[in-house]
């Protein structure tokens, strides 16, 4: 048997399949966007925000003590340049007299004494300034190891109340993370209800390719773009929704199996020709493709010529061209040999004499 859909309108549901997963694509890309902006309705925390009124002048004091020891080393370093400087000076001026002295011993000129005592005095000059630059680095020292001294004091009295800051903001981060867990629950919890609802009763309306493509966003908005933002706690409820959709579904499918089954039952029941007339031309054609019994699907060898009526549940399959006698599908409108229009069921038989 040839399938049951023409090609054309194969080709308009591939192309309606593709509209469902375009508009799903759509969906997807709005609710990541939506999804991902709702952490920005919480104001961002530091722990400054949580620090007792007392700790503010703490806090202060360290700054200031901060603010000296940063001027305090500036000073030093400038300082300990101005000393090593007047050292390397120093240390020019002695060896130029060094050797000025050793130039005026092989002499041995008495009227140099005058300007060996103008050397030795610049030297000394020399020397003091060496030193006072020496006094001032090492006071400067000092000053920086009162400044380290008065900010690690500050940083140790204040260290407390930035411990207890710091527990208040984990906990207000925490409390945080879970209003906007709850916002993205709330966001994508009623699409997956709404989702379930379209599958239950619109999912084969003529509007079904938009209907499928919601329930893919849905789906995909839930089990999929929740994840990375999803809290410690988060995967039990994925899980436990997980859990809950399954068991609903399962409950339907379980529910509609047994209404088939009764349907089904009933249907063979009935006349042939009364079972002929509620099953559709396409319907029937696309369960013959397949090789089952169009009326009760069950499987049926086809290619047998001898078989013309299901052994399963009595509905003919195979009947005679009346205008000339071929063998044809019963459910064919027109025969394959003549092209003559099939009779309705049971005139035949009641033209034929008993």
């Amino acid at each position: 048997m040839n399938s049951a859909i023409r090609l054309s309108e194969k080709w308009f549901n591939r192309a309606l399949w593709l509209i469902a997963l375009v508009f799903a694509f759509f969906l997807i890309g709005l609710g990541n966007a939506v999804v991902g902006d709702l952490p920005q309705v919480e104001a961002d925390l530091t722990t400054e925000q949580f620090l007792a009124p007392e700790a503010k002048a703490l806090q202060a004091r360290r700054d200031d003590a901060g603010a000296a020891l940063r001027q305090a080393q500036d000073a030093l370093d400038q300082a300990e340049l101005k000393r090593q400087g007047a050292a390397r000076e120093y240390e020019a001026a002695r060896t130029t007299f060094d050797n000025w002295v050793a130039t005026r011993q092989a002499t041995g000129r008495p009227e140099q004494d005058a300007e060996l005592k103008a050397r030795t005095a610049q030297l000394d000059e020399l020397k003091s300034a060496e030193s006072a630059l020496a006094r001032a680095a090492e006071a400067q020292r000092q000053a920086v190891l009162d400044a380290q001294q008065a900010d690690a004091s500050a940083n140790a009295a204040l260290e407390p109340y930035r411990t207890a800051a710091q527990e208040q903001l984990y906990a207000a981060e925490q409390a945080a993370e879970l209003r906007v867990f709850l916002y993205r629950l709330a966001v994508t919890l009623p699409l997956l209800v709404v989702a379930g609802f379209l599958f239950a009763k619109q999912r084969k309306s003529r509007w079904w390719p938009f209907v499928w493509g919601f329930i893919f966003f849905a789906l995909f908005a839930f089990f999929v773009e929740l994840v990375p933002y999803l809290p410690s706690y988060g995967g039990y409820v994925r899980y436990s929704v997980g859990i809950i959709v399954t068991l609903l579904v399962g409950r339907w499918a379980i529910i509609e199996l047994n209404k088939y089954l009764e349907r089904q039952k009933a249907i063979e029941a009935q006349p042939d020709t009364v079972r002929r007339q509620d099953l559709a031309y396409d319907q029937a054609l696309a369960r013959l493709s397949k090789g089952v019994c169009a009326g009760c699907e069950r499987p049926v060898d086809l290619k047998n010529p001898e078989i013309d009526f299901c052994p399963h549940c009595g509905i003919g399959l195979f009947e005679a061209c009346h205008n000339c006698s071929a063998r044809k599908g019963s459910f064919s409108p027109f025969c394959h040999r003549c092209g003559a229009r099939a009779q309705p069921h049971g005139v035949e038989a009641q033209r034929k004499p008993a």
